[in-house]
C-alpha cells in the first residue's frame, strides 16, 4: 500500500508539477511570464463578467427582468 502512495507522489513530483517547477524558477528572472496562468485566467472572467454584464442588458432591454424585492413567498 505505501508503493501505492509513492507512485501517485511520484507521479505528480516528477511528472505534473514540472511546469510549475519551471514557472517558479522563472519568476526570479521574468514576473510577468512567470504569471502567465494568472493573466489567462483574469483574461477568461473578463470576458465572462462582459458577456454576463450585455446579457443582463438585453433581458432589462426586453423587459424580461422579473424586480421583485421579495425573492421568497416566506418574505412577503
Amino acid at each position: 500500500m505505501k508503493s501505492f502512495f509513492e507512485g501517485i507522489q511520484s507521479l505528480f513530483v516528477d511528472f505534473l508539477f514540472l511546469p510549475m517547477d519551471w514557472l517558479r524558477e522563472l519568476e526570479l528572472t521574468d514576473w510577468w511570464t512567470a504569471n502567465i496562468l494568472n493573466w489567462i485566467f483574469i483574461i477568461i472572467c473578463c470576458a465572462a463578467m462582459t458577456y454576463w454584464i450585455k446579457q443582463l442588458n438585453i433581458f432589462k432591454a426586453n423587459n424580461e427582468d422579473d424586480q421583485d424585492t421579495t425573492a421568497h413567498s416566506f418574505l412577503k
